[in-house]
């Protein structure tokens, strides 16, 4: 995502809150504290390196880190499962765009988290703070509304878990996504290929995974890990368009969410019993059409 609009003071005449310059305009201020805005159905806020922002029924869950290529810490993770708690406790939500500040996605987990868990990774302090990166991607593909993701400049590691964890990918032409672990000598991590493979299949699993190869976003769209490849200007407003459509639906974008994901899987439902499994939903949709 581009950068957005930085919050402040709270106005004495109440409502909405204004941008006034404070130590928190430092990336190391914006870390230590929360700033919100509300005005006509909006709702912003960044705290830890993770913003939200909600406008209607869109709500956008934006890395922001881009000194670091927004590689995730401890507490930026922490951060991104509490604001997806925050948007599945609102129904007015119908979908979500995951985007990031700054030219880069995700550089994966922090090198420093990363650093001090290779010491010894088995210290309850290590690998609890693993599982605190595992957790915030995995809290990603939990969210109840339909979610895209919006990829510039690329995914790496972690960062191609988050992207994965995803309903949907709009990914930059230029893009460059890797996974990243074994050309650095780590094992892959995170339930790496089970994410890939349920997008990609087993070639681009294994390609990316076992061989260390990387691709731009054209070959993700090709291979199916992206659901369209776009100039890198366009990235942003594509996948707000896309999550527009769901949003304004808040209700019937979370059952429908909810039901593809149960049939596809994995393990994916055979075809009777995704019958069986929509059809209340849809029916409840009938009834509700009619009452409208």
């Amino acid at each position: 995502m581009r950068a957005l609009p930085r919050l402040g003071k709270r106005s004495s005449t109440g409502g909405s809150c204004s941008r006034t310059t404070s130590p928190a305009d430092t990336p190391s201020g914006r870390a230590r504290l929360g700033h919100c805005r509300r005005a006509r159905g909006t709702f912003s806020r960044v705290r830890d390196g993770i913003t939200l922002d909600r406008e209607g029924g869109v709500a956008t869950i934006t890395l922001d880190a881009p000194d670091r290529r927004n590689a995730l810490t401890v507490e930026m993770a922490r951060e991104l499962v509490s604001v997806c708690e925050e948007v599945d406790a609102d129904p007015s939500v119908g979908a979500v765009v995951v985007g990031a500040t700054g030219a880069y996605f995700c550089a994966g987990a922090d090198r420093r988290t990363l650093a001090e868990a290779g010491r010894d990774p088995a210290a309850p302090a290590a690998y609890a703070a693993l599982g605190d990166i595992y957790r915030s991607f995995q809290r990603v593909g939990e969210l109840e509304p339909p979610t895209v993701a919006a990829i510039r400049g690329g995914a790496v590691g972690a960062g191609m878990n988050l992207a994965l964890a995803t309903d949907l990918r709009i990914v930059a032409r230029d893009a460059r996504l890797a996974s990243g672990f074994v050309p650095v000598g780590l094992h892959p991590g995170g339930g790496h290929a089970a994410l890939l493979g349920r997008l990609g299949g087993r070639e681009a699993t294994s390609a990316l995974t076992l061989f260390g190869e990387t691709i731009d976003g054209d070959r993700a769209a090709a291979v199916g890990l992206a659901w369209e490849a776009v100039d890198e200007p366009d990235v942003d407003g594509r996948a707000r368009a896309l999550a527009v459509v769901a949003g304004a639906d808040p209700e019937l974008a979370r059952r429908s969410a909810r039901s593809l994901r149960t049939q596809l899987g994995p393990p994916a439902l055979p075809w009777p019993a995704a019958l069986e499994l929509e059809r209340a939903s849809q029916m409840w949709s009938m009834r509700r059409k009619a009452q409208a």
